[in-house]
């Protein structure tokens, strides 16, 4: 992320962080919700994660809760350091992705740095998807020889939370650029991928 788009992010939800989790605040363009933080103990082993690992390319319409949805997005781009890093690795440390959140209540870009999420589009746009309960957008820059691999890493943590936390998923291609004219998305930015999510039958 770089500095004018960390300072606009920042000053205008820094408020977030002493709200109760799931509470809507007003934000400068759209609510802000703070999340749930993730529960950093329990869960399958990593070994069993990845035994279980698998895509379901119809994840179905069930609604994932905010406490998953927090724990997913916080897998996906999360900050896991004092000094502001991620968990996944970015080349240099750029920071450049972003993800988004298309659910039944709108669409909404992930805020890390207050582990909140802020409402950026209105009205239920999963149909311009697979109308999977949950779609995760990935977007970077796509001159950047590095983004492919960023996003990359944000899907396949994704995918080990859901195995742990038996949730359906499915990494696609299709459609992925669907809202981009409407997403607050910096110059030379698409999304790169999308990840539907539902929790499991």
């Amino acid at each position: 992320m770089d500095r004018r788009r960390f300072l606009i992010t920042g000053a205008a939800y820094a408020a977030a962080v002493l709200a109760a989790p799931g509470m809507a605040l007003a934000g400068k363009g759209g609510a802000v919700v703070l999340l749930p933080k993730p529960v950093m103990s329990g869960g399958k082993p990593l070994m069993t994660c990845l035994a279980l690992r698998h895509g379901n390319h119809a994840p179905g319409r069930g609604e994932v809760g905010l406490p998953d949805l927090g724990a997913l997005l916080w897998a996906a781009w999360g900050i896991n350091r004092e000094d502001g890093r991620h968990v996944i690795p970015t080349a240099l440390n750029r920071q450049q992705v972003a993800v988004f959140a298309v659910r039944s209540d709108g669409v909404w870009e992930y805020l890390p740095a207050e582990h909140a999420m802020k409402k950026v589009l209105e009205g239920d746009r999963r149909g311009s998807f697979d109308n999977s309960g949950l779609v995760l957008l990935y977007a970077a820059p796509v001159k950047d020889r590095f983004s492919a691999m960023h996003v990359g890493s944000m899907y396949q943590n994704v995918a080990l939370y859901c195995a742990s936390a038996g949730l359906e998923n499915c990494v696609k291609d299709q459609g992925r650029g669907a809202l981009d004219r409407e997403l607050p998305l910096p110059a030379g930015w698409e999304t790169l991928i999308t990840q539907s999510v539902a929790p499991g039958k």
